[in-house]
């Protein structure tokens, strides 16, 4: 497979396919490095120590492009379209994103490439699709296309402004997309010998996630509004503080017996014979008071004693859970979803722990199958081994800038210290033992 991706969400995609066995090339420029090796997209450093090759050492990098071998190649260059065109030869499936007149204008489009191999599988994954829409050839990025989808307008607080749910939420949708895509691209060549081209427009990937929204507009006319933590069906329904600093509990009540139970659990029958609160109707119209009621009672107890309780009482909820509580939660330490990766010794990033797959699988062995790779690392060994070029072709191609061990531009966007993190409220602060929690030697 060849990954010419950048950012997030068709990397990550490579990632997984990589997981399930794939041998992916992770192709990128000698002068346009993957910017999730350099920003503050990049997340951190090892320890906080970007060291003397930044470009190999920050986290998003590495959790995206696990397993993979890295490949640079300036494909504004025709000697370097012409390895890619001889890599896509002897390759099943081919992942782009860049804008659709990028990869048509280097004769790299799949009308092209099916020429070279007529049943290749090729992911395009643009903001808007390919096509004679008047948005295809607009760049986007995940971060500003929640807008676009309408995600940002249903999210929010009442009476407050539309919000967004993350960073980039709509890349991994595009992820998880891709992945299924590719799976069953390739099914269809297994069976009938044809390959594909899917072009993959990451707003229909969010717009898909508010479908209910836009099924309320076409049957009843109706336009969605922000809610906050609420539900349109379930009350009361919220986000509760519990006893210490900063900790919080969510439940969620679907019923009037689940109502019953929860009135039994705060000792208050009291609200049981109060009419403000009969029914779902009277719960939503009086929702305000019941956040107060159900504060003072949740501000009381641990998180997870509410939890216990809650669930125990038949109602759903859960402790809200910040980065610590989720690499330490035994439950997923069970499921085996944190897998521990070795890096070489000259990288000197150590052991370290990747999150895996929400998904196992009873027949198969899968699991994270290498470190990410260093940049251009494997450039001599699938110029010249897996597509037999002579020495001095490779050597010409160095000497050309056609191919780079390190990046010609770009430079890391450091976080600053976590000191300056905590003051500026990015960070609520820093375990000094956290490699021995993790278990990282």
């Amino acid at each position: 497979m060849l990954d010419s991706t950048y950012v997030f969400a068709l990397p990550y995609a490579g990632g997984l396919l990589a997981d399930l066995g794939a041998d992916v090339i992770k192709v990128e420029g000698p002068g346009r490095p993957d910017v999730s090796r350099t920003g503050g997209f990049a997340g951190c450093f090892p320890d906080g120590d970007p060291g003397g090759d930044w470009w190999n050492r920050a986290s998003t990098y590495n959790l995206l492009h696990r397993g993979k071998r890295s490949l640079t190649l300036d494909l504004t260059k025709p000697e370097a379209r012409k390895i890619f065109q001889e890599l896509v030869a002897i390759s099943d499936v081919v992942m782009e994103n860049y804008t659709p007149r990028v990869m048509k204008n280097w004769g790299l489009d799949y009308a092209s490439l099916r020429n070279i191999k007529p049943d290749l599988v090729m992911v395009s994954n643009t903001g808007y699709g390919h096509g004679e829409g008047p948005y295809s050839e607009y760049p986007a990025q995940a971060t500003t296309q929640e807008g676009t989808h309408g995600h940002c307008w249903v999210s929010g607080y009442v009476g407050g402004p539309p919000s967004k749910v993350g960073a980039s939420y709509v890349d991994f949708l595009s992820t998880w997309s891709a992945v299924f895509a590719v799976s069953a691209a390739l099914r269809y060549r297994n069976r009938t010998g044809k390959g594909q081209w899917i072009d993959l427009a990451m707003y229909q990937s969010g717009a898909m996630f508010i479908s209910e929204y836009i099924m309320d507009y076409m049957v009843n006319g109706r336009v969605g509004e922000r809610i906050g933590n609420r539900h349109p069906h379930r009350a009361p329904q919220g986000c509760y503080p519990a006893r210490g600093q900063d900790q919080w509990v969510v439940l969620s009540v679907g019923s009037d017996g689940q109502w019953a139970a929860l009135a039994k659990l705060m000792d208050r029958p009291d609200l049981l014979a109060d009419e403000r609160f009969a029914g779902l109707s009277g719960r939503q119209a009086h929702h305000d008071e019941l956040d107060g009621i159900i504060t003072q009672w949740t501000s009381g107890h641990d998180r997870y004693a509410l939890m216990e309780m809650l669930q125990g009482a038949g109602i759903a909820a859960s402790p809200v859970f910040i980065n610590r509580d989720t690499h330490l939660d035994p439950h997923l330490k069970a499921r085996g979803f944190l897998e521990m990766v070795d890096f070489p010794e000259e990288r000197g990033i150590g052991t370290r722990p990747f999150i895996g797959r929400p998904y196992r699988f009873s027949g198969s062995d899968v699991g994270i199958q290498g470190p990410a790779p260093a940049f251009g690392q494997d450039n001599q060994d699938i110029i010249t081994q897996l597509l037999g070029a002579p020495p001095q072709e490779y050597e010409f191609l160095v000497e050309e800038g056609t191919v780079a061990s390190a990046p010609t531009r770009g430079e890391p966007n450091l976080p600053g210290s976590f000191e300056e993190q905590i003051k500026l409220g990015r960070l609520v602060g820093r375990d000094d033992d956290y490699k021995a929690k993790l278990g990282i030697p």
